[in-house]
């Protein structure tokens, strides 16, 4: 004989399609994630107009996924030289955002070797603080090893533009100052961001670049 609680169960079941209601499997959902984490991409590209050095194309991609990073940089360490990126991605923060990237690379063309490297982002606002850096470690000789990094300060009154100052700390692209500043300004539309930078103003050294690079 049915127990009392199985005939109630029944009926209750019974009642609730009667009036239109539906039983729904809640231990085929438990194991579903609500949001799937989806790729993320970036394209980008810098141009360097130098006055009396060589002008150049440094093309960029990287793509993301929850924590994965993966890049890949051309012209970056040096003229003729690609490199390719594996990193961690962590945030954390809400009014004051952090997001950080450490990063290992391997570089080849005119010079090979390994670098570890990383992103870091303070962000504030519209104020934010970004830096992007490495370690390049030559595989020939220890006297070419050396610390690359792009770092920019940057205030954004509205959402499409801003406006701040870059220092560039890089070797062996033709400059004959290893550390270069300038101001920047920078338009955004859509998924596309447009930035001119202005290296060394007024010195032998000084170089205009031209950025874009489009999100997706």
């Amino acid at each position: 004989m049915p127990s009392c609680a199985t005939v109630a169960t029944i009926a209750g079941l019974a009642v609730c399609e009667s009036f239109g209601g539906t039983v729904t499997d809640t231990s085929a959902e438990t194991g579903t994630p609500a949001n799937q984490a989806k790729w993320e991409f970036s394209l980008s590209s810098y141009t360097y107009l130098s006055l009396h050095s060589r002008d150049y194309v440094n093309p960029n991609f990287t793509a993301d996924h929850d924590w994965l990073h993966l890049e890949t940089r051309y012209n970056y360490e040096a003229i003729k030289t690609g490199s390719v990126w594996l990193g961690y991605n962590f945030t954390t923060g809400k009014k004051l955002e952090l997001a950080l990237t450490p990063m290992f690379g391997g570089v080849f063309g005119d010079i090979t070797g390994i670098a570890p490297g990383y992103f870091l982002s303070i962000r504030y606002k519209s104020v934010e603080l970004s830096s992007q850096g490495e370690y390049f470690f030559d595989s020939k000789t220890y006297s070419n090893d050396f610390f690359y990094s792009w770092s920019e300060l940057s205030y954004a009154p509205a959402e499409w533009f801003r406006v701040g100052a870059v220092v560039d700390r890089t070797n062996g692209l033709g400059s004959n100052s290893e550390i270069r500043r300038g101001p920047f300004i920078g338009f955004k539309y859509r998924n596309v961001d447009l930035t001119t930078y202005w290296l060394s103003p007024g010195s032998s050294d000084a170089a205009f670049v031209f950025a874009v690079t489009l999100n997706f």
